[in-house]
This record gives structure tokens, C-alpha cells and sequence, in this order.
């Protein structure tokens, strides 16, 4: 069944609300969620963002974005600025955690179709986050392959556990079989 946003534009139904498309989605979902699960398992293994010196990496990480935040064009908003040095650099070690385990998680749940349109939304969070602190690298393009599946979220996991799961919980709008009243 196609969603009300797409019932005008057969081609973003096509993309986005066909099962038909599953497929390219599967590959897409499975890309981001490998470079997601293997950027957090590097952090969680590392003794800089989980270990003896827990919240040191994302304080290096931290002190390169603020020296962004000069010149005519900076890299840098002031406003996010900000909130770096007055809110990520004081709790580095626990964002270091939140960040490392947050990567990790989303790269597993999309890998296994778990909840895709919200790990991916979490991901694309991230990324937003990732280049607002003026780090480009491959940032972009995790972004934009985010949106994909966050557009797509309900046949982006259909090969995956969200073709048994969604129809469980249903959505806000339409309540699954957990949900429903009998």
C-alpha cells in the first residue's frame, strides 16, 4: 500500500513504498550498516573512547572542531561551537561512550533490519553532527544514503527483521497486532 506522500509522484512511490525495490534498499542498508558497525566497534575497542582513557578522543575531537571556528568562513558554527565546548568537552567521557556504542548499535541494526527508518534516522543524526563539527570525509555520503533509508523505512528492512516485526508494532497512525484492542 502506498503512503499518501507518494500517491502523486509514482517514482518516489516506486523508489520508496515498493517492495519491488527491497533489493537495492537491502544493499544500501547493508553498506551504512557496515560502516557504521565497524567505525563503532574500532571505538569500542579503544582504550581512548571506552577504556583507561575514556572521553580523550572525542576531547582531540572536540579541540579540532573549536580551532575551526575562525576566519571569514569558518568550518564551524559559533552556536555549535558552543555547545562542544560547553557541553560535549566537560562529558567527554560519557559522549565518548554514547558515541562508540551509538555507532555500534545502529550499524546492527541495520545490518539486521531492525527498526531501520529510526537506526537510520539516529545514524543520519550522527553524521549531521560528525560535519556540523567540520568534518567532511565520508560523512556526506553516509547522510545522504541515511535519507534514502529513512524515506524508504518501511520496505528498507522487508528483507530483514522489520518484515515480521512493523506489522507487530504497526505504527502512531495504525496501531499493530501488539497494539490493537480486541
Amino acid at each position: 500500500m502506498a503512503y499518501a506522500i507518494y500517491k502523486n509522484n509514482p517514482f518516489a512511490e516506486f523508489l520508496f513504498a515498493n517492495t519491488k525495490m527491497a533489493g537495492f534498499w537491502l544493499v544500501v542498508r547493508l553498506y551504512l550498516g557496515w560502516q557504521w558497525t565497524a567505525a563503532g566497534w574500532g571505538k569500542v575497542t579503544s582504550e581512548s573512547w571506552t577504556g583507561a582513557e575514556a572521553g580523550s578522543s572525542v576531547a582531540g575531537f572536540v579541540s579540532g572542531a573549536l580551532e575551526k571556528t575562525s576566519g571569514s568562513h569558518p568550518d564551524v558554527a559559533g552556536w555549535y561551537a558552543w555547545f562542544l565546548e560547553n557541553v560535549v568537552l566537560p562529558n567527554a567521557e560519557v559522549w565518548g561512550y554514547m558515541i562508540a556504542y551509538g555507532e555500534l548499535l545502529v550499524g546492527i541494526a541495520l545490518i539486521i533490519g531492525l527498526l531501520t527508518g529510526i537506526a537510520a534516522f539516529f545514524g543520519l543524526f550522527m553524521n549531521l553532527n560528525f560535519m556540523l563539527a567540520g568534518t567532511v570525509s565520508s560523512n556526506p555520503v553516509l547522510f545522504t544514503l541515511a535519507i534514502g533509508l529513512v524515506l524508504a523505512w518501511k520496505v528498507a528492512g522487508h528483507w530483514g527483521v522489520d518484515r515480521w516485526l512493523l506489522p507487530k508494532l504497526g505504527t502512531p497512525w495504525q496501531p499493530g497486532d501488539v497494539f490493537k484492542r480486541s
